[in-house]
């Protein structure tokens, strides 16, 4: 199996190194089970792989303040084995069927998969379905798991250099809304909480009718749907899972504040404003202004402050899109002795030049070109694809966003980018925050 992937990864490289990256029109079949599982089939016959997904609509907004850090935890508990997989045996079966499977959690969603030679997309639908029907969560597995995060969280936030940055941001950015904590969430949180809560977590959002089973690969659709069926028609549908947003008011004035970090030896200047959430066309303008600014040697930012003065050695922008809201975020770190209030300047005298001058045709017409390059390039694996189609489902209640994409966003306009700009990139509106090594 190992030779098998091999030989799969370079046919696929080789592939694609002799083509151009073309959006294509992404065909699928989407239905509802009884349960409310909504499942959507995509069928590429190109390569011997299928990719078996299944997204929660579960992150970390939906924990109790009390209780951070349980979507995260569930990403790794379910994994522990289930009333027919023994303990510790499901990465075991993935990997010895010449496989590969990960999990991920956001603030938003919970997303399993699986990517198996086509022909055992049997085991991958079995695999995710043992998963949702009756996973084994007991003292065993919950004290094990909790050794990981913690390690998890010594490793990527403690001891990590900017480690904590999101954190730090966040906090500040949000002051209502669940998105001011971590994905991780709190290890005391974690240690109090019984077993019997772990238990209804995973009994309120872990359901059927909160979840979509996303296959992408060499599949052909009627067989797919009759083993869907016989793997998760039997699962009992959940109570509706019920979510109301928390409101922020708006920020009106600029907030400025100082955090230190042991794991650092250079300063950063990072701001955050707060931004209207992913499914919004406004979150779309904004990843196109993060573009401007700061995707790739030749723009604004990285050519200024870079190339040109040389008072910065990073310098990035990126829209940070999330469900509810999303935070728009610039950082730089200084190139030998520069003031941090320097590369603030530096930075706000870019986006003044958004927010009062359209951008050239020339850089317009570049934007639309790497966005259609990374957007072809999304799609081009069948993890991708599915991933891509189950979170359309979920955050826009309509899998087609996948083909809908890349049409708005070649419809904006540069006067839209420049009002953008003026609407949401204004000093009284963010967090300045002066991230600082620890004395």
């Amino acid at each position: 199996m190992q030779l098998f992937k091999c030989l799969l990864g370079l046919f696929v490289a080789l592939l694609l190194a002799g083509m151009p990256l073309i959006a294509q029109k992404i065909d699928f079949t989407e239905y509802n089970l009884d349960n409310g599982l909504h499942v959507i089939l995509h069928q590429d016959k190109s390569a011997p792989v299928v990719a078996v997904s299944v997204m929660y609509h579960v992150g970390s907004k939906n924990e109790d303040t009390a209780r951070t850090g349980f979507a995260h935890f569930f990403e790794h508990l379910l994994f522990e084995g289930t009333e027919n997989i023994k303990r510790g045996e499901f990465m075991k079966i993935v990997s010895d069927n010449g496989g590969e499977n990960n999990a991920n959690t956001t603030q938003d969603r919970t997303f399993y998969y699986e990517v198996f030679p086509s022909n055992d997309l049997k085991l991958g639908l079995w695999l995710e379905s043992e998963r949702m029907m009756h996973p084994v969560i007991n003292e065993i597995g919950v004290e094990t798991q909790n050794e990981v995060v913690k390690e998890e969280k010594r490793l990527r936030i403690d001891n990590q250099p900017y480690g904590n940055f999101a954190y730090e941001v966040f906090r500040r950015l949000f002051t209502n809304h669940p998105y001011r904590w971590q994905t991780i969430g709190s290890m005391a949180n974690l240690d109090s909480a019984k077993l019997d809560e772990f238990k209804a977590f995973f009994k309120k959002y872990y359901v059927p009718n909160n979840a979509v089973l996303s296959i992408a690969g060499d599949i052909d659709i009627d067989s797919t749907k009759k083993l869907v069926n016989a793997y998760f028609a039997p699962i009992p549908k959940g109570a509706p899972v019920v979510y109301s947003k928390a409101e922020e008011a708006p920020i009106a004035h600029e907030i400025v504040d100082s955090a230190y970090d042991a794991n650092i030896q250079i300063p950063a200047i990072i701001t955050a404003y707060r931004v209207p959430g992913l499914n919004t066309r406004d979150a779309k303008i904004m990843s196109l202004i993060s573009s401007v600014l700061s995707d790739g040697a030749s723009s604004r930012l990285y050519k200024k402050m870079v190339d040109d003065k040389k008072d910065a050695l990073q310098v990035g922008a990126f829209n940070y899109a999330l469900e509810d809201y999303g935070a728009y975020i610039t950082y730089a770190l200084p190139n030998g002795g520069a003031p941090l209030d320097t590369l603030l300047h530096d930075i706000d005298e870019e986006i003044a030049k958004l927010q009062t001058e359209l951008i050239s045709q020339e850089e317009y017409t570049k934007l639309q070109n790497q966005y259609e390059s990374n957007y072809a390039d999304a799609n081009t694996r069948m993890l991708g694809i599915a991933e891509n189609l189950a979170e359309g489902y979920t955050f826009y209640k309509n899998a087609n966003e996948i083909n809908q994409e890349l049409d708005i966003i070649k419809s904006i306009t540069r006067e839209e980018i420049r009002d953008a700009a003026k609407k949401y990139l204004n000093n009284n509106q963010r967090v300045v925050l002066y991230y600082l090594p620890a004395k």
